[in-house]
């Protein structure tokens, strides 16, 4: 088999997508049969690498326990569950049903795997069945494939399965670039990892590879904590967690009214991709909470109460990372009167604007903020770097953008130069790097980064949009490319009436609520005359 895992994926989704185009599930549906085999197939073909590493049946007496695989990081199969046990079903033998019993007798043997793992195959044909267990067989594609790739392949899925999804698909995936680049700023190299949004578990997979990157292990640096609000959405991520070889506590719970991890400074790292501008929380509920040191916002829009649950859960050297809608970097009333208390804590360091396009589901772009307690005492206590990578980005389609390695890597070496810590160019941004920093050190860069102080931040109202710092980067005479410049515009020019658009809808429920408070007002007046 060829080693090129891109072409691996695309082959091994056109067999997925013969699921869809001959069975009666509807489109939706069938991504949970999918990564269930999938997560089968692959933990299968762990295990088989891991009892052949560990040597069983070579002379221990006591042979190879369930316990080893696990201290291993690698999820025991029983062989009822064996995918080459599957495979070599007799004809006429019912595959769904075999295939169901596979995952109970995994979840029997791991107790993280609960009740998590699809039932479903019964209300498949077997003969799309088979056709997918031998897509699916990794002993045979194995050949030339490095590293995670297995895993790789679980998130392609789980990131085309996002774009099919529409709207339901961004509630459980986040891009894997864009997680990256979190992760690679954030620096979660041991610790308490928490994300109270973390539909599928991207954050905390990419948590673990960055451990693994610099050469330690993330079991035993890391624990992982999260929360979602959906069963289906916790089954996907303790699946992901489980075909990494990672282990986590991740709970049902919904974040507005619950806690279940008692979160307030308890964490060392906290990232989410919370969803934006969400309406409808019912406040009573909410009560005295000690997750909102700053206050409840009074506006009907959850933006603010993310960012303090994610603020809250930090210990005092804690660092987070969130991901959030454009529009809250400006808000105003009293989401700007948490915003000042947040900046005048002291604790946000660096507000990151990202190019439109990079999430599947809606082609606005967003703002990361990062949060840093452990700056407090420090000459950047009282300062934040603002980056505006709006422009700096890859192509996938004409829908679809991403962060290369390398601009993941030059947009993290800034946030490096900024704190006084080492840069790093394995993955090749020597040469961004020289252009815009070429002595090693943190300056100013118009268009691309500015570090602002408190007081000038006052001075702008408290905003954290970062376009009002960093300025328009210079542009040389002859560096005009009409067409070029027509597509950049057209681009803002969408993303500004898609803001519009949503400023609007705010403003209407802003102005309703007011009129319904003058109408209450109103009529207490007459009762009383």
């Amino acid at each position: 088999m060829p080693a090129n895992t891109t072409e691996v994926e695309r082959r091994l989704w056109a067999a997925a997508d013969n699921l869809r185009a001959n069975s009666k599930l509807r489109s939706h549906e069938y991504s949970v049969p999918v990564l269930g085999l999938i997560f089968l197939a692959y933990a299968d073909y762990r295990f088989t690498e891991a009892k052949a590493r560990m040597g069983e049946g070579t002379g221990r007496r006591s042979g190879i326990t369930k316990d080893d695989y696990q201290a291993a990081g690698v999820l025991y199969v029983p062989e009822a569950a064996r995918y080459s046990w599957l495979l070599q079903l007799p004809e006429g033998a019912n595959v769904g049903q075999s295939i169901n019993d596979a995952m109970r007798a995994i979840e029997e043997d791991n107790e993280d795997l609960r009740g998590v793992l699809p039932k479903l195959y019964n209300r498949l044909d077997n003969s799309i069945l088979i056709s997918l267990l031998k897509a699916f067989n990794f002993a045979e594609i194995a050949d030339g494939l490095e590293g995670d790739a297995f895993g790789k392949i679980y998130e392609y899925f789980l990131g085309k399965f996002a774009r099919d999804e529409g709207g339901k698909g961004g509630e459980f995936y986040t891009p894997t670039s864009l997680v990256k680049l979190m992760v690679e700023i954030m620096e979660p190299f041991h610790g308490r990892i928490f994300d109270p949004a973390c539909g599928s578990g991207g954050m905390f997979v990419q948590s673990a590879r960055f451990v693994e990157e610099h050469r330690r292990s993330p079991n035993a640096e890391i624990s992982v904590y999260g929360q979602e609000k959906t069963a289906e959405t916790v089954r996907l991520a303790k699946m992901n967690l489980a075909i990494h070889g990672l282990s986590g506590d991740v709970k049902q719970a919904n974040t507005f009214y619950e806690d279940p991890h008692t979160s307030p400074g308890k964490f060392d790292f906290a990232m989410a991709n919370p969803p934006f501008n969400v309406s409808g929380v019912d406040k009573d509920r909410i009560g005295v909470d000690p997750r909102l040191p700053f206050g409840v916002p009074t506006g009907d829009n959850a933006n603010y109460l993310w960012m303090q649950y994610i603020y809250s859960s930090l210990n005092e050297r804690g660092r987070a990372g969130v991901v959030m809608a454009n529009s809250a970097s400006d808000a105003r009333g009293s989401e700007m009167e948490i915003r000042r208390q947040l900046i005048e804590d002291g604790g946000v360091d660096i507000m990151l604007a990202t190019s439109t396009k990079l999430f599947y589901t809606v082609p606005l772009a967003a703002t990361v903020w990062f949060f840093d307690r452990r700056k407090k005492g420090t000459p950047r206590e009282d300062q934040v770097l603002f980056i505006d990578a709006r422009h700096i980005y890859t192509p996938v389609t004409r829908a679809i953008r991403e962060l290369s390695a390398a601009q993941i890597e030059f947009i993290a070496n800034i946030a490096n130069l900024y704190r006084g810590e080492p840069t790093e160019t394995v993955h090749g941004s020597d040469a961004l790097m020289q252009e815009h920093f070429p002595n090693g050190t943190y300056r100013d860069v118009p268009g691309l980064c500015k570090v602002a102080t408190r007081a000038e931040i006052e001075v702008q109202g408290w905003s954290l949009n970062a376009g009002r710092y960093i300025g328009v980067q210079a542009r040389a005479a002859d560096d005009f490319d009409f067409s070029v410049r027509l597509g950049e515009l057209s681009e803002e020019l969408e993303v500004l009436n898609l803001e519009a658009h949503e400023l609007e809808v705010r403003i209407s429920e802003n102005v309703q609520v007011l009129l319904e408070g003058a109408n209450g007002e109103a009529m207490n007046d007459t009762v009383l005359a």
